[in-house]
């Protein structure tokens, strides 16, 4: 049985329903241990730009690079995948998933959710949790 094949059956009804392939950006940006995958196209990173560095670690992986990148995604880290309207991010998440990847997860919300982390009540926050744990 193929990679994708044991992906594909393990995405039932129960496991969609359990929500448990999608993260919401509050959640992700609050973890310890995440990563944030933005697989947005180069052009588009350069129109709309993420400052996000400061509450998480980021990678730009445009979906089209990552065969070759993979090597820079981690394996033992809650990774949140990105892009401006989840299509590339399921697509990523399945082939992830193939990979082998299982703290893979879809970041919901597009730009709204990423714009709202900034918000001050939130950044002030995160750098406060950050501190505590220093």
């Amino acid at each position: 049985m193929s990679g994708m094949d044991h992906v594909l059956r393990t995405m039932t009804f129960d496991y969609f329903g359990s929500g448990k392939h999608k993260i919401e950006m509050e959640k992700l940006i609050m973890m310890n241990d995440a990563v944030f995958l933005d697989v947005r196209s180069v052009p588009e990173l350069e129109s709309v730009q993420l400052r996000l560095e400061h509450h998480i670690e980021v990678l730009h992986i445009p979906i089209d690079e990552i065969p070759k990148r993979i090597d820079e995604i981690p394996h033992d880290r809650t990774v949140g995948i990105f892009c401006s309207s989840d299509t590339r991010s399921a697509i990523a998440y399945a082939y992830l998933r193939t990979k082998g990847y299982e703290k893979v997860r879809i970041a919901l919300g597009g730009y709204e959710a990423v714009t709202n982390l900034i918000l001050p009540g939130k950044l002030l926050k995160r750098i406060g949790l950050n501190k505590a744990g220093e």
